[in-house]
């Protein structure tokens, strides 16, 4: 590999004649060395690496270069956290995280199928769950995509038997995000003349008091859990990360950095090695294979217990199979932040039904209707990538042969 001097203007006129292939492969090896300086402490050259890598990579180039670019600051960010106030000097006035990942999220269930697929699955599972009852409550543990429970209210307001008496309980860190959710749906509702009532709750889910969900005697109830519960694991290991290491109780200067580095990032740059050139690989740090986490299941194991307390007719879980998301906010949740920061921790699909298993749910197969009107769904993309298969009593919502979402439907064992 040719190296870049640091300190030129432009880029070099052969690097113009790069394709881009070529071009990838040498951010890959950039990107490689800059992670390996950073996990060794020596900012320095890290510096260096991160300027050559500014020369190539681009939020608005092809997919290799917007990857860069998202590393880049991901790996940037990494490093300033170890000075606090400066770091919280320079991101005083960007947007919030929230509404960057909100915005991102939008996007992308506007764009790609996955995320409709999942929701047709569920709200089928829970119309059937339903069928008959006068009075539904719907807990949704994240309050992000207002489609969804339209689509739910429309199937709703079909029904032979007429509509139910609808609630649905919402919950979300963002007030913002709430009373947007229940104007859409609110608006919804009453042009379907379906009797409707929205409530808001502002807490983070690691945070949430069940009681506050006010489940009414009467009530046929359903849980919805998308993309979400994985949260909690990272209060589970901050927990146990305080108990374990005095370094994490304090606050991290530039001595402290190469400890802590080489403590949870040693293997920063194998990951990203590994994750770029092979394109798929779990995160070392992941809570499928931290020692730490390995018994970190204390707020989790609580938290479904206490959901099981509620005895709702249906639950329904969509996972997130990625064991790595290239949006920028999740590589810079990944790369700069550890503890209860850090929430990217995704398990395995056979972890999560071990977990709700043990718990007291039961399995409950997702229809033949839901499926039939899942493929139609994707038939209507064109495109043969976009799959859908079975498994373990999950359906698999796949990009040619591999897994990126899991939908499954729960009920309370006695």
């Amino acid at each position: 590999m040719m190296s870049l001097s640091p300190n030129i203007g432009s880029p070099y006129p052969w690097l113009r004649e790069l394709k881009s292939e070529e071009r990838g492969l040498y951010l890959i090896h950039l990107l490689i060395s800059c992670a390996n300086h950073v996990a060794a402490g020596s900012l320095e050259n890290a510096n260096i690496a991160l300027e050559q890598i500014s020369h190539l990579a681009s939020p608005d180039g092809d997919t290799m270069q917007r990857m860069a670019a998202y590393f880049t600051e991901a790996l940037a960010d990494r490093i300033l956290k170890t000075w606090p106030g400066l770091h919280k000097a320079l991101n005083s006035t960007r947007m919030s995280l929230l509404s960057e990942e909100i915005l991102v999220r939008k996007v992308f269930f506007e764009l790609f199928p996955f995320l409709k697929v999942a929701f047709v699955l569920a709200n089928q599972a829970i119309t059937e769950a339903m069928e008959g009852e006068k009075m539904v409550h719907i807990i949704d543990l994240n309050a992000t995509e207002p489609a969804k429970w339209i689509a739910l209210l429309q199937v709703l307001s079909a029904r032979p038997e007429g509509p139910p008496h609808l609630r649905i309980t919402s919950v979300h860190q963002q007030r913002e995000v709430l009373d947007q959710m229940a104007h859409r749906l609110t608006e919804e509702a009453e042009k379907l003349d379906i009797p409707f009532q929205f409530n808001s709750i502002v807490s983070k889910l690691e945070n949430l008091d069940v009681e506050k969900l006010r489940v009414k005697t009467g009530e046929a109830l359903a849980i919805s859990s998308d993309l979400q519960l994985h949260s909690l694991l990272a209060s589970d290991e901050e927990h146990l990360r305080k108990k374990s290491s005095p370094l994490a109780s304090k606050n991290l200067n530039g001595t402290h950095l190469s400890r802590v580095l080489q403590m949870n990032q040693s293997t920063l740059g194998e990951l990203l090695e590994k994750d770029l050139v092979n394109g798929y690989s779990p995160s070392p740090d992941s809570a499928s294979s931290s020692p730490l986490s390995l018994t970190a299941s204390v707020k989790m194991d609580s938290f479904l217990n206490s959901l099981w307390g509620l005895t709702p007719k249906i639950m329904n879980f969509i996972g997130d199979l990625r064991s790595r998301r290239y949006s920028l906010e999740e590589i810079k949740n990944i790369i700069a932040c550890e503890g209860a920061e850090r929430k990217e921790r995704h398990e395995k699909l056979d972890k999560w039904i071990q977990r709700l298993d043990s718990a007291g749910f039961g399995n409950v197969p997702l229809s033949y209707y839901g499926m039939l009107q899942a493929r139609r769904l994707l038939q209507g993309y064109g495109c043969d990538g976009y799959r859908i298969k079975e498994e373990n009593g999950s359906v698999l919502i796949c990009w040619q042969d591999r897994p990126l979402y899991s939908v499954s439907a729960w009920r309370c064992r006695k």
